[in-house]
């Protein structure tokens, strides 16, 4: 029927096809000669691309490619492709009029004449940088998401193993574990409640008291500024402590009635850098003297905090004292896949 409608009108079959070609805003259409001038452009062209029609017309298709690809012979191979089979596929980036990117997702025909001869070519595109974005970004969850989990049974394994190496009973083995775990899932669900971006050095130790029960407790006291610590870090000085008033609870400040922790952190600049102090020290509890091996705790603190900068344990004889220094790029950074490698 519609053949027939047009079949006494070329100029109603153009104008047809010419409001089909300009509706199609969604896509890049665009036709050139064999020696890739363009001859045709639409307003998805427009719309995508940035160029009017009238300021890209006879210029050279190879504007909208990469200098990368261009040098690469990208468009000579599409062209080649068209010919040889038909069609070349184009999936990669290209460039608008403003020099910004986008991915482009089409194909690359050529235009015969009625002998079979090539005219020229015709290009097809449609913008797909959101959908690739999105496949990138779900691609690095996934990769970040192995990570974390590869950490987290890396960490439940210490937990475990040493946690039994250290325990003189299955019962108190039992406890450790649960107690060290239990601190663990808390500093996860701080960061989950934060998008995974990190959170304060302030929200860690307040959450660290609330565990053990200490938030109302003035024999545990915190002062510091508002620092941002990245997810690595933050677990790390989660567990760190854990086990620091774990230790408190049985053989330091707070397994006496007079003794008290003082927890200070600070931020100072240095040649360019700002860096973090933070001080763990027991006042007022029983005479210290240095353990006779390493325990979970000690291997922890060197272990885990250490990756980040410059960690001391003080046995002194008025109470333990550990004091780190690091600078905050390192504390803050947020990449987790990374700072695991």
């Amino acid at each position: 029927m519609m053949m027939k409608l047009f079949s006494s009108s070329s100029r109603s079959r153009e104008r047809f096809l010419e409001a089909i070609l300009q509706s199609a805003i969604e896509y890049a259409i665009i036709s050139t000669d064999l020696d890739g001038l363009v001859t045709t452009w639409n307003e998805g062209a427009r719309r995508i691309l940035g160029w009017d029609e009238a300021e890209i017309i006879g210029k050279p298709a190879a504007i909208i490619f990469t200098q990368e690809d261009l040098q690469a012979g990208i468009l000579q191979r599409e062209m080649t492709a068209a010919l040889a089979e038909g069609h070349g596929n184009d999936e990669r980036w290209h460039v608008r009029k403003d020099g910004s990117l986008f991915w482009a997702s089409g194909q690359m025909m050529a235009l015969m004449s009625d002998d079979g001869e090539a005219e020229g070519f015709v290009k097809i595109l449609r913008d797909r940088t959101e959908q690739r974005e999105n496949e990138e970004r779900q691609r690095v969850l996934m990769h970040e998401l192995s990570h974390r989990m590869k950490n987290t049974l890396a960490v439940v394994q210490a937990i475990t193993s040493q946690s039994f190496r250290n325990a003189s009973s299955l019962e108190e083995a039992e406890q450790s574990i649960s107690a060290r775990i239990n601190a663990y899932s808390k500093a996860h669900d701080i960061l989950l409640q934060q998008n995974w971006l990190g959170t304060t050095m302030g929200t860690i130790v307040e959450a660290t008291a609330i565990n053990l029960g200490l938030e109302t407790s003035g024999r545990f006291k915190a002062n510091g500024p508002a620092v941002e610590l990245g997810p690595q870090a933050a677990l790390c000085f989660s567990l760190v402590l854990h086990e620091l008033v774990t230790n408190a609870n049985k053989y330091g400040a707070l397994s006496v009635d007079t003794g008290t922790i003082e927890i200070e952190w600070s931020v100072r600049g240095e040649a360019g850098e700002k860096r973090l102090n933070f001080t763990w020290q027991e006042v007022g509890g029983p005479a210290v003297e240095a353990p006779s091996k390493k325990g979970f705790g000690t291997r922890l603190v060197g272990s885990s905090l250490s990756a980040f900068g410059e960690v001391s344990l003080d046995y002194a004889p008025t109470g333990l004292i550990l004091r780190v220094e690091a600078p905050l790029q390192k504390l803050q950074y947020k990449n987790y896949s990374d700072a695991e490698e």
